[in-house]
Formats: structure tokens, C-alpha cells, sequence
């Protein structure tokens, strides 16, 4: 990928609670997609490469605060839209000692389910400026049947006037419901993807494999690159023709929370390869953003805590 491009991401952002059960807890705002839209809007800010966010909001002072957020940190938001009647979901995490989380979500009424219902949405009218588009499964799982074949054709047509497209498999069991489209679902996403992201235990559980199974399943998809994160074992960069190629994570002396680390690995390696840095050269880039991340609480961390340099 070439500098001076632009590359819109999809997903739902929601109202998140961080704190004790019926005690004190800190409002803010995230999301897998929208996670890796910050995160990468930072790591190539004056580089020439736009980033834009779509989503549906509501028109309650929460969306407010959030679009605001968002392009504060050079987010384009002119594919987020608004709907009166409607507010984003919300959830709250619990973090145990050794950083890893517990979600509850409340998102049934939340707008972004609604992204594609009128005729035509901002990003659809947007695809003659996209160059690269990111979304994930949770994407695609907050969707209706309707909502997710509209974005199944929009990713096609991107594809098909040369567009670039990158899925992430990120998986929550209860947002698919137990969906008997749900595998089918990602072999699509797979199948119509330039690059992907898999988290290895998400495709053991997508697939019912186990971990050696999984491996060799996300190995043999026909996504063009594929990069599979394996916690802290090495991410493995992979080329349609090659073999995989190791790329070690990076030791943290505590781990305070695992929230975003996935969706900012995703931000490292596109800001890497959006900049014309090799594959391997990207992952140690995504392992080294989602190291600084995880000494953090909350999905999105304060400005200052970001690297400074960065590839190299």
C-alpha cells in the first residue's frame, strides 16, 4: 500500500463502564473498529493517509461527545450517521488480576445495528474516495441478515474498481447468537478479503477446531496476507505462495489490561503496511503498539502514552 490514500473503517462504538460491580465506574467510549481507527488515525497522522469511521449514532449528547472525540484525534466522520430515537449500545469490563476482561453488554437498541437500512449509507455513497476498507466480525455480526449482505456488496464493488479490503475475525459468540450463518458468514469475509487478521482462538472457536487444527485452517484460507496473532507467542505473517514467517511479541513487565490489544496490533500493522513497510516489518510494529497497550487500563490510551518513533 501507498501513502496519500484513504481508508475507511466500519463498525459500532459504544458507551463503555469500567469500574466496581455497583460502585464507581469511568464513562467512555469503544469498540473493536473504532479502537483500531484511533489508534491508526495517530500512527499516521501528517502522513498524507486519510482515516474515516462509519458508523450510526443517535443524536443524544453521548454521540455528540464521541464524534467530537473522534475527529480530535483526525478521524473523518462524514460517513458516521445519525438517527433521532436511538443512542449507541453500552457495555461495562470487569479486569481480573492478570488483566484479562469480562464484557456485559447492553446493545440491542443501539443505532449502529441500523447502519444500511434507508436506501443508501454514507460509506456506500463514499466508495469512489475509499482505497481501503477494514471491518471485523463483530462488524458484521451487529448487522441484520439485510444489513450484512449491503455490506457484503459494497465490499465486492470496492474490490471489483480496485479497492483494498482487510477483515479482522474478532469473534463474540453472544453477538452472533448462535447464528447457523455464522461460519458461512466468515468464509465470505475471508474469501472476499486482501488481508486478514486472525486471532487464533477466535477461529478455533468460529470453527470448532483445536489449536493445531485452527492453525492449519487459517494457513490454507485464500486471503492474499494473512496475520495470525497467537497472545504472546509470535504472530505469524503469512503470503499466498509462502511460508509463514515468525514475528516475536514483545515482553511487558505487567500486563494491567488485555482491552484493545488485538485492535491496536491491527492499527500497528496497517500503519506499517499503509506506509509501505514490508509484512514482517508490520507485525513487529502491531506487537510492538499492542505491548504499550496492555500496561493501560481502558481500550484507547491517552495521547502521550503513544510511541513516538515507531517503525525501523
Amino acid at each position: 500500500m501507498s501513502k496519500n490514500c484513504r481508508i475507511a473503517l466500519f463498525g459500532e462504538c459504544m458507551i463503555e463502564l469500567r469500574g466496581e460491580f455497583f460502585g464507581t465506574m469511568q464513562q467512555t467510549f469503544g469498540g473493536d473498529t473504532l479502537n483500531t481507527a484511533v489508534y491508526l488515525a495517530r500512527l499516521v497522522a501528517d502522513s498524507g493517509i486519510g482515516v474515516a469511521y462509519a458508523t450510526q449514532l443517535g443524536t443524544d449528547a453521548y454521540s455528540e461527545a464521541m464524534v467530537a472525540a473522534w475527529a480530535g484525534d483526525g478521524i473523518d466522520t462524514s460517513m458516521v450517521s445519525r438517527t433521532i430515537g436511538k443512542m449507541p449500545g453500552l457495555y461495562t469490563i470487569q479486569v481480573d488480576a492478570q488483566g484479562e476482561r469480562t464484557f456485559y453488554y447492553w446493545r440491542d437498541m443501539s443505532a449502529a445495528k441500523d447502519y444500511f437500512v434507508g436506501p443508501s449509507s454514507p460509506l456506500e455513497d463514499a466508495i469512489a474516495d475509499i482505497d481501503v476498507f477494514y471491518y471485523s466480525g463483530i462488524s458484521l455480526a451487529v448487522q441484520p441478515e439485510s444489513g450484512r449482505e449491503r455490506l457484503m456488496a459494497f465490499i465486492e464493488k470496492l474490490r471489483a474498481r480496485g479497492g483494498k479490503v482487510a477483515f479482522d475475525n474478532n469473534y463474540r459468540p453472544r453477538v452472533w447468537r448462535g447464528n447457523p450463518a455464522t461460519v458461512s458468514w466468515y468464509n465470505r469475509a475471508f474469501a472476499n478479503a486482501d488481508k486478514a487478521f486472525v486471532t487464533l482462538e477466535d477461529n478455533m472457536a468460529i470453527y470448532g477446531l483445536d489449536a493445531g487444527a485452527a492453525l492449519r485452517h487459517a494457513l490454507d484460507l485464500p486471503t492474499a496476507e494473512m496475520v495470525i496473532k497467537r497472545g504472546v507467542d509470535p504472530a505469524l505473517v503469512r503470503l499466498k505462495g509462502e511460508a509463514p514467517v515468525e514475528v516475536p511479541t514483545f515482553a511487558v513487565a505487567k500486563v494491567v489490561d488485555t482491552t484493545g490489544a488485538g485492535d491496536s496490533f491491527a492499527a500497528g500493522y496497517l500503519a506499517a503496511r499503509l506506509q509501505g513497510q514490508s509484512p514482517v516489518v508490520a507485525a513487529r510494529s502491531g506487537n510492538k503498539m499492542a505491548s504499550i497497550v496492555v500496561q493501560h487500563p481502558g481500550a484507547i490510551i491517552a495521547r502521550e502514552k503513544m510511541p513516538v518513533f515507531f517503525f525501523g
